[in-house]
């Protein structure tokens, strides 16, 4: 469980590296994606499913759309054995 509770994450990776974001768009609170766990994902970047906000997979800075120049949430996560865990210090 997260600090604030229990979250939809998302989970991007790329090689070992693996970056995580609540499921949480900032413009309106709506999560991003158009079914549970069903994303539209475009080269390096992740997409609104509802207000079409574009953000950059690697930092979750939004490069378009209602919501430009805000990011979303990222959550601390580490790799180990090839697994992934939630950084201690995400969990409550």
């Amino acid at each position: 469980m997260l600090v604030d509770g229990e979250e939809s994450l998302i989970l991007l990776r790329r090689g070992e590296q693996v970056c995580g974001y609540l499921n949480i768009c900032p413009h309106a609170g709506n999560r991003l994606d158009y079914a549970p766990g069903k994303f539209l994902l475009k080269n390096d970047t992740l997409i609104c499913a509802v207000h079409g906000a574009v953000y950059n997979k690697a930092d979750g800075l939004c490069t378009g759309g209602p919501c430009r120049g805000q990011s979303l949430r990222a959550v601390l996560l580490r790799v180990v054995d090839g697994t992934v865990c939630l950084d201690p210090a995400a969990l409550a």
